[in-house]
């Protein structure tokens, strides 16, 4: 072969071959591109979507700020709400105290200038008395012409005369003074009990308030067509008022167990948002529960207050219950451990056992805790009940006694009763319209649930309304509506009112069944 074409063709295989390579280098290089392009893109995209998430997490995170922030700012307020009633509290107990020291000092001060009074008018007599002998004995020596021996003799005698009437005399007014000595340090005795323990006392009323964070609560609480109200209303016995005032719902009942029942209850309703009557129903009972466990803890703490142990567990619990209870608009737990304190510093005072003195007086009202569940005055009720719990013969009869309704057998019970009636007369202790107004939803209750087939029985309304729920099984609608009619009849012949009573009863049938 031709070795110049040899050649040739070797230069056109090494150019085709060198083309080829440059085409082959230049399709990755494109394929490339295009990779880092879409590597590019995607990257671009991954970001922006992150980017987005980001922004979410951070809205999430503002709003989730924002309401922990409103909710410490409403705690914070509820707190400041709080101390500023404390403080206006404290404020009124500490005016109280300075205006019965100052009584005290004008009445100090009166004994004081007394006291004065006498010692001069007595000094007086004696110098009147020397001066009058001295006169007589003159007199007599100058007109009787007498020995000395006879004047002395018939001097005698009448001074003999006269000091027995003087001593008459002297003896009457020891007498009169030792009782007026008597007297006297019975009152600064009770003056320095009531001035070493001076408490504080507010009136009770029949309605509690309840905050709400908006005045869309109050339709939710209304419910559709009224039901959620109503469901809470029979369940806890009440009178749910909504009105136009802002933020408020106000929960009206005399009877203080079942309106605080009420309001703790509205409390975890608007807390937990899910308002219907099943719910409401579950939550009044969960409520009833604490309660209980509420009054307990009361009665363990007014032992620990007074310093008294070992009472037996039931008592502990009644003593609970008087938290609840009113006499003429006075707590009566409250007035129960100011009784007792009352009663042991006079027994202080005194020499007697303290302790026992202060027993008395916690217990001396125990028996208005049960005074509904037994026949009877609550003076007898309670000493039933501390006598069949063990406690000693003391506390029995203080309890039965302190009304003046037995013989006194022994003083802690004369201290008890001075101890209630000191601790009654405070002034604005108590009122005794809200007693009689208790009474009388009390007797609205109790006469409504006398008639068969009623269940429950509840005033509202300030005693102007009675709501009685009747049994849908041992009753019809036409035997409801007798015992509505019987009901106003008993309330036209047995009471005494003022205005209307509107009697309303109801008669409800439920079914329920489980799915599985």
């Amino acid at each position: 072969m031709d070795p110049i074409l040899v050649v040739v063709l070797c230069l056109v295989v090494a150019v085709g071959t060198f083309a080829a390579v440059k085409f082959l280098d230049h399709l990755r290089r494109k394929d490339a591109e295009s990779e880092a392009r879409e590597i590019i893109r995607r990257a671009q995209q991954e970001m922006e979507n992150r980017r987005r998430e980001v922004e979410l997490e951070l809205k999430e995170l503002a709003i989730q700020q924002k309401a922990e922030g409103e909710q410490e700012l409403r705690q914070l307020r509820e707190e400041l709400h709080e101390r500023d009633r404390m403080l206006d509290k404290r404020q009124d107990a500490l005016e109280q105290q300075a205006e019965q020291l100052h009584k005290q000092e004008k009445i100090v001060e009166a004994t004081q200038r007394k006291l004065t009074e006498r010692i001069q008018d007595v000094n007086r007599r004696k110098e009147e008395l020397a001066k009058l002998l001295d006169l007589q004995r003159q007199t007599l020596h100058e007109l009787s012409g007498l020995s000395r021996e006879e004047a002395t003799k018939r001097l005698l005698e009448m001074l003999e005369t006269e000091l027995t009437q003087e001593t008459g005399a002297m003896i009457a007014r020891h007498e009169k003074r030792l009782a007026e000595t008597c007297e006297e340090r019975s009152r600064e005795v009770m003056l320095t009990t009531l001035q070493r323990y001076a408490a504080a006392h507010t009136a009770e009323t029949t309605t509690s308030t309840v905050d709400i964070p908006n005045d869309e609560m109050k339709g939710r609480i209304i419910g559709r067509e009224g039901r959620n109200i109503r469901a809470f209303e029979k369940a806890t016995g009440v009178d749910v008022i909504i009105d136009d005032t802002p933020g408020v719902v106000i929960v009206s009942a005399f009877d203080m167990i079942r309106r605080e029942i009420a309001r703790i209850a509205l409390n975890k309703l608007i807390a937990d948002g899910r308002i219907h009557p099943s719910r409401i129903e579950e939550l009044v009972a969960e409520t009833q529960k604490e309660m209980e466990r509420h009054i307990q803890k009361l009665g363990e703490e007014a032992c620990q207050e007074v310093e008294i142990h070992g009472l037996h567990e039931r008592i502990v619990n009644l003593l609970g219950r008087l938290q609840f209870r009113t006499s003429y608009s006075q707590n009566v737990l409250r007035h129960s451990i100011e009784v007792a304190f009352l009663a042991g510093m006079l027994a202080d005072e005194l020499g007697l056992d303290g302790q026992l003195a202060r027993r008395c007086g916690l217990l001396h009202d125990i028996g208005k805790a049960a005074d509904h569940e037994a026949e009877g005055g609550h003076p007898k009720i309670g000493a039933d009940l501390l006598k069949r719990y063990g406690e000693c013969r003391e506390v029995i009869h203080a309890a039965a006694g302190h009304h003046d309704d037995l013989k006194v057998e022994n003083p802690y019970t004369v201290l008890v009763a001075a101890a209630d009636a000191c601790s009654a007369s405070r002034p604005g202790a108590r009122r005794e319209t809200l007693e009689r107004y208790i009474k009388r939803m009390e007797e609205l209750e109790k006469i409504a649930t006398e008639f068969p087939g009623v269940e429950q029985a509840y005033a509202i309304q300030a005693g102007r309304e009675l709501r009685v729920l009747v049994s849908s099984k041992d009753t019809t609608d036409e035997s409801a509506a007798k015992i509505c009619r019987d009901i106003v009849r008993a309330f036209e012949e047995r009471l005494t009112y003022p205005g209307e009573i509107k009697v309303t009863v109801l008669r409800e049938t439920r079914y329920s069944e489980v799915a599985r």
